[in-house]
């Protein structure tokens, strides 16, 4: 009757994690052994599990990733694809952020460029830190509406916060002059305190000419391409579309991040 109380005690607190782990205790005569400092010590790390799981899915949840289940250890090193192991580690250390430096990933359609964006911030999810993708197109029709509607401060603060901005299909369509502001001071918001990501088709050194405002595009130019990481794709042959998905690999349940699944 005690342990009945105690649990709804735990429960009427939103210790979740405690009651998970006390009811385990309770089923495993195994545990009772233990001093009574050991099994708090494992009840209170359950809590801290949990709540680290809880928060990694909403950080998760939050982003928005096109591929929500892209993570780094799934990514195909297939030979001719332009991906280097080492360079993929380091940029999942997640020092690039914490410097808010940017990413520059450019490639034909097809070479993974949307897959390893989500995977890197799937990745900063897992560290913690907040991510949230936009395909570009999208993002100024959103942008547009904001104008209009007066929202238009209230989202530049929205993309500001971001540690993680991942604006994907940069260059499939035509910016107008207010497109190009908008950028600049999304851009300028971010410079050298949050990381950006920008997916593309178009070689970086195509970019100014899409820009086609010399003035704004040196301005933008010079907030993105910068003290930038950048990986340039290729195919490796067939389109990684066309990659027959492997199995799932089994859920982890003794650490905060998800098991993996299939590789890209």
């Amino acid at each position: 009757m005690l342990t009945e109380n105690t649990l709804e005690m735990l429960r009427y607190l939103k210790l979740h994690g405690m009651v998970q782990a006390l009811e385990h205790q309770r089923e495993m005569p195994t545990t009772h052994a233990l001093a009574f400092e050991e099994r708090l010590a494992l009840i209170v790390d359950r809590e801290r599990l949990h709540r680290q799981n809880c928060r990694y899915r909403g950080l998760l949840r939050d982003a928005r990733l096109k591929v929500a289940q892209a993570c780094i250890e799934d990514i195909s090193y297939k030979p001719g694809r332009g991906l280097d192991k080492s360079q993929i580690a380091a940029l999942a250390d997640g020092a690039w952020i914490e410097r808010g430096q940017n990413l520059l990933i450019t490639g034909p359609t097809g070479s993974g460029k949307t897959w390893i964006a989500c995977a890197l911030a799937h990745q900063a999810c897992r560290q913690g830190l907040q991510g949230r993708y936009w395909r570009v197109p999208r993002l100024f029709e959103e942008i547009r509406t904001a104008h209009g509607d007066g929202s238009y401060l209230k989202l530049l603060k929205r993309l500001a916060k971001a540690p993680v901005l991942i604006l994907d299909d940069w260059g499939l369509t035509g910016l107008t002059t207010q497109d190009r502001a908008d950028l600049l001071e999304i851009l300028d918001d971010r410079l050298n305190v949050r990381s950006t990501v920008l997916c593309s088709q178009l070689p970086v050194d195509k970019w100014h000419a899409y820009l086609g405002e010399p003035t704004l595009a040196d301005a933008i130019l010079d907030r993105l391409v910068h003290h930038s990481h950048r990986l340039e794709l290729k195919t490796g042959g067939d389109s990684m579309r066309k990659s027959p998905p492997l199995p799932a690999a089994a859920p982890v349940t003794t650490h905060a991040v998800p098991g993996t699944k299939p590789r890209k």
